[in-house]
């Protein structure tokens, strides 16, 4: 009997370790498999989003805008341009062939030559005719004339004197001029190319450049017509480009389209800049944030931000969690801002960096703790 109790007692007590096991390795997993958490990143932060009154978005564009062609039809013959090219008002930037066209206006000039000369002689006839039929030495006849004659010769002059200024301007039509100040943008043709007004004949080009007024840069936006209560001429603004992430370039609305787009129920505005900007360039995408007031230089100074939900109080301190790696570090935060926008959260110091990812509701991580993010 003793022996018997003393097998089952040994068999009761192997369960008990081998529970204890099984929990023992659970709690070591626990601890030891990464948590699934969910991230967000420092951003830097503008004090505009605390005054702001609208977004949008849109695109860069010249409001002053030219592609050069010819009236006339010919061979590309020479091009003084490219692109990023700088032009002035009436400056020649290309030329079609024009040698048929010089010699029509040479022709059209030796002839004026010739009525010049007629003319002249035809005058002092006419003056000769006069001083005769005082003294009765001619008859009215011959004098009606001489007077005849020089009619003709003063009419033929004008005729052949417009003909000249129609080969001159045929050979204006044949040089390509800067109507403005401008850059180049695009360059469509080259020397060699058959040019046509309307670009109609087979392999032929139309316009030979395209240029644009840089001074002339605005942004075109739609805004949804529902938001149009909100905005007015003049109303300050700030306006952010894709293409130069760190700027932010100060301005104002010039303008609103007297009309609405029916399809996307909205009205294009037009910003302009306060300032002009080589960097700026047509067709970069913008970003407009329409401001309540103005903003002085001191309020556009941008400040790295954290979401507050990536904050957590514990001791009285403010804690965030860092992902570096599969693990995160608990980083102290010392005099963290209270001003914000929205959720956002301004830095004091430098302890982070823009894009840096934090944990965003860390309840329960420990410094040096495995996770694993997942997608929010």
């Amino acid at each position: 009997m003793p022996l018997t109790g003393l097998s089952g007692l040994s068999r009761f007590g192997k369960w008990i370790v081998a529970i204890a096991l099984v929990a023992g390795a659970f709690l070591l997993w626990r601890n030891v498999a990464p948590v699934e958490v969910r991230v967000t990143s420092v951003v830097m932060a503008y004090p505009s989003q605390a005054v702001s009154v609208l977004n949008a978005t849109g695109y860069v564009v010249a409001q002053r805008k030219a592609s050069l062609s010819s009236k006339a039809t010919g061979r590309l013959e020479w091009l003084g341009v490219a692109e990023g090219s700088v032009v002035r008002a009436g400056e020649v930037v290309a030329r079609l062939e024009n040698r048929d066209v010089l010699a029509q206006l040479e022709q059209a000039r030796a002839q004026v030559g010739v009525a010049r000369a007629e003319y002249a002689d035809a005058e002092l006839n006419a003056a000769r005719s006069t001083q005769l039929l005082e003294q009765r030495f001619i008859s009215a006849a011959s004098h009606d004339a001489a007077l005849a004659r020089l009619n003709k010769a003063r009419a033929s002059l004008a005729a052949v004197a417009a003909a000249q200024q129609v080969a001159e301007a045929n050979l204006a039509q044949t040089e390509i001029r800067a109507p403005f100040d401008a850059v180049v943008l695009t360059k469509n043709a080259n020397v060699g190319d058959n040019i046509t007004p309307f670009s109609s004949a087979a392999d032929s080009k139309g316009a030979v450049v395209t240029i644009a007024d840089m001074s002339t840069l605005e942004v075109e936006a739609d805004v949804s017509e529902s938001s149009l209560g909100k905005l007015r001429i003049g109303q300050p603004a700030e306006i952010g480009l894709d293409a130069l992430p760190g700027e932010r370039f100060s301005g104002s609305i010039a303008r609103m389209v007297p009309t609405i787009d029916r399809s996307k129920a909205t009205r294009m505005v037009k910003i302009r800049f306060d300032i002009r900007d080589p960097r700026v360039l047509p067709e970069m995408s913008a970003k407009v944030v329409f401001l309540e007031r103005a903003l002085s230089v001191a309020d556009r100074k941008p400040f790295l931000a954290v979401n507050r939900h990536a904050m957590v109080e514990r001791d009285g301190r403010q804690l965030v969690y860092l992902i570096e790696g599969d693990r995160v570090r608990e980083v102290v935060l010392q005099q963290m801002g209270t001003a914000g926008s929205g959720d956002l959260l301004p830095l004091a110091d430098r302890q982070l960096a823009a894009g840096q990812r934090l944990v965003i509701r860390p309840s329960g991580l420990k410094d040096g703790q495995r996770v694993k993010v997942v997608s929010p």
